[in-house]
């Protein structure tokens, strides 16, 4: 199983930020975001320890679910993913995103994604650096490079992140191996561009979308930007 499965190979998607939804309307909020022809819906998961907010959990991941009928990319920011795992693929999140500065075994957690069925991401803050090239590359369907300091919505994009992006594609072109590669934080139509250049496949969109009335307008804006 991979992301490839979802997902049009070399098409660009867009990963709407639920996050920035209405959260008293969500049956509506998720129609309006399918209605404008997103591939995935992010769940953005904050614990107040590994970053500095707290967003929802895995209750509201299952009324979304009840909603949704493109696949639930869900970003876990918490400290110990390990320990949740099962409750958010139960809540039916298709793909589960940890943070390599989380975990003490990275390669564990994510065969203990795949192994409950969901497809296995790794996300990694702007600072960080990406895994020297060896086994761990083999168990991910996904690399999310954070292109803010994960927490809150709204900051800037961050351009040096790109050179990431860039190496990971590389280092998939090499390899042979099929793991997509994500971006977020701050991506609206003046970035997509470079980030789509740069090698990403999925775009996560809070403001660039959620905080549009239009998200039907605002989704082809970014299309058309990235090019």
């Amino acid at each position: 199983m991979s992301w490839w499965s979802h997902l049009k190979r070399n098409s660009l998607s867009l990963a709407p930020s639920m996050l920035g939804a209405d959260l008293a309307r969500l049956g509506e909020e998720v129609a309006a975001v399918e209605a404008a022809g997103v591939e995935l819906l992010h769940l953005d998961i904050m614990d107040g320890v590994f970053v500095p907010n707290i967003s929802f959990g895995a209750d509201v991941c299952a009324a979304i679910a009840r909603h949704a009928t493109v696949p639930l990319d869900c970003h876990l920011m918490i400290e110990r993913p390990e320990r949740y795992l099962e409750v958010f693929r139960e809540a039916g999140c298709h793909g589960l995103t940890v943070h390599l500065e989380t975990m003490s075994d990275p390669i564990a957690t994510l065969k203990q994604i795949r192994a409950l069925g969901g497809l296995a991401g790794l996300a990694v803050n702007p600072s960080t650096e990406l895994p020297p090239v060896g086994p761990l590359w083999e168990h991910l369907d996904l690399l999310l490079v954070m292109s803010v300091q994960p927490g809150f919505c709204g900051q800037s994009f961050h351009p040096e992140v790109l050179g990431k992006l860039e190496s990971a594609r590389a280092l998939r072109e090499e390899t042979g191996l099929e793991f997509a590669l994500q971006i977020d934080g701050g991506v609206g139509p003046a970035v997509a561009g470079a980030a789509r250049a740069a090698g990403a496949d999925i775009m996560v969109a809070a403001s660039a979308i959620m905080g549009r009335e239009d998200r039907a307008a605002a989704a082809l804006e970014m299309r058309q930007a990235a090019g």
